[in-house]
């Protein structure tokens, strides 16, 4: 008689600054694998071959970031060695000061993975790894709204914020995805290595997870909305937001500044942490994502109405710059847009 193969064991880390929605999202998905694909197809469940549990670092209850009240189901030490430690999102504005606010979880990551454990983590949850000093050296991604923080804080990590899933570290032991719901992607990425390919896609047709194949560029706000404290360069800053598409837009500014153009440029890029240029450029193309999903100009004629004469450099540099092409950027987000002004699929 065979004996019952070996469960994954996977702890999710909970703690204050968390969301439960990633935490129980991932429990009930990695409970799932092995058991319900059976049970969905013919009646009998299997084996669940993961077992996760919901740990703290900390003693007792606590709320969470949006005031639901969790109680783990076991403290840290008490599940030893597990395989996985997955990480949740931390629900703390870009900026936040992060000394001494994870102390508990902190030390808990190092010790794990020093263990051999592989560390998994959701969105802004990366940030626990890089104040741990686990990503140094290393690949790493977050939320979008969250790589120019990481970039300034911890300068060590190499940030793709393109990316929606990188593993890093030794061994790829450190596996970080990028924002919102590619946590998802992140759960059949550690399914497949550990369960083999074949469960992760029973998981993926019985939750209906579609692999975000694009990266999270395409989703992400290019322009960054920080004001600069520079009284001269926030005046250039607030006199381009109405005026991105004029030619010459970097001389106008220069000129609108008093300042010779070189200084401008250097003062702009230390206050704005971008060149003129490219801030320019990032704010024609949030424009141009916005027209692309509201209206059905040609791309050529987006492509004038942003400030771009050659729409071939406009295409190339949203490409670069967003992930995807414009046409299909239109196809997926308008269509998305249209789709929720319609009520599409409601009856």
């Amino acid at each position: 008689m065979n004996e019952p193969a070996r469960q994954i064991r996977i702890a999710i880390l909970a703690f204050p600054d968390a969301t439960v929605s990633t935490i129980y999202g991932m429990y009930d998905l990695f409970m799932s694998v092995g058991r319900d694909w059976g049970f969905l197809t013919s009646g009998a469940p299997g084996q669940s071959l993961i077992q996760p549990v919901i740990v703290g670092a900390r003693d007792g209850s606590f709320f969470t970031a949006n005031g639901i009240a969790l109680d783990p189901q076991c403290h840290a030490d008490d599940f030893l060695r597990p395989d996985v430690v997955c990480v949740p999102d931390a629900f703390v504005p870009p900026g936040a000061e992060l000394a001494g606010r994870f102390e508990p979880e902190l030390h808990y990551l190092r010790t794990l993975y020093n263990q051999g454990s592989i560390i998994a983590t959701a969105c802004s949850g990366a940030l626990l790894l890089a104040e741990a000093g686990l990503l140094d050296g290393y690949e790493a991604t977050t939320h979008w709204g969250y790589c120019d923080y990481m970039r300034e804080r911890y300068p060590a990590i190499h940030l793709y914020p393109e990316r929606a899933l990188v593993a890093s570290g030794q061994e790829q032991r450190l596996i970080m995805a990028g924002g919102g719901t590619s946590w998802l992607d992140l759960a059949l990425l550690l399914t497949a290595r550990l369960c083999g390919v074949e469960e992760a896609m029973r998981v993926a047709r019985i939750h209906l997870i579609d692999w975000h194949s694009v990266g999270q560029q395409p989703f992400a706000h290019l322009a960054r909305s920080r004001q600069a404290g520079d009284a001269v360069i926030a005046d250039c800053q607030v006199w381009i937001a109405q005026n991105y598409q004029q030619p010459g837009p970097v001389a106008r500014m220069a000129q609108r500044s008093g300042l010779a153009e070189r200084s401008f440029k250097r003062r702009f890029q230390q206050a704005t942490g971008m060149s003129p240029l490219e801030y320019v450029h990032t704010l024609r193309l949030e424009e141009a994502k916005q027209m692309l999903e509201t209206s059905d100009l040609p791309v050529e004629a987006v492509a004038n109405e942003v400030g771009y004469e050659d729409a071939g450099f406009f295409s190339r540099l949203f490409r670069r710059q967003v992930g995807i092409t414009p046409s299909a950027y239109r196809k997926r987000f308008g269509g998305m847009r249209q789709a929720l002004a319609e009520g599409r699929g409601v009856r």
